[in-house]
């Protein structure tokens, strides 16, 4: 009797939580829309288009020993950390195209780094969501961190 107490107690409580969480899509979507605007995500072949015409400003959000080890991608700026990077060593105009990445897919520093960007009113930014490592399996060519 008591195993079967404890099943329909459960059975309420996850019943509980869904009809709660069917109620909160309202509230999520608000909160989302206070947090402003997200960036755009860019594949491997946009960006290498991007890259060739010389139309974004590339940059890279990781960390040093991800950059000996991978490289980068060709003429990308290099941020001095991707959530406390000086503003400055963006480019000047708000209006720069931006293009974000980090490690690969797992990797989220290039998201903390394009939020920051968004933060400071920067309107197009991007996020290479590969990553380098997306960039290298694609055949890209890669070259030694500047520094």
């Amino acid at each position: 009797m008591s195993k079967f107490l404890a099943v329909v107690a459960v059975a309420l409580a996850v019943l509980g939580c869904k009809a709660k969480a069917e109620s909160r899509p309202a509230i999520e979507s608000e909160s989302a829309t206070a947090k402003g605007p997200s960036p755009h995500l860019l594949g491997v072949p946009e960006v290498a288009e991007l890259v060739q015409r010389r139309a974004a400003t590339v940059v890279d959000a990781n960390g040093t020993d991800t950059r000996q080890s991978m490289g980068v991608v060709p003429g990308a700026l290099l941020l001095s950390s991707s959530h406390e990077y000086a503003l400055s060593e963006l480019p000047q105009s708000k209006a720069a195209k931006l293009v974000f990445y980090c490690g690969g897919e797992m990797c989220r520093a290039s998201d903390s780094a394009a939020a920051r960007a968004l933060q400071a009113g920067y309107s197009d930014v991007n996020v290479m969501r590969a990553g380098i490592r997306g960039w290298k399996s694609a055949g890209k060519t890669t070259e030694v961190p500047r520094s």
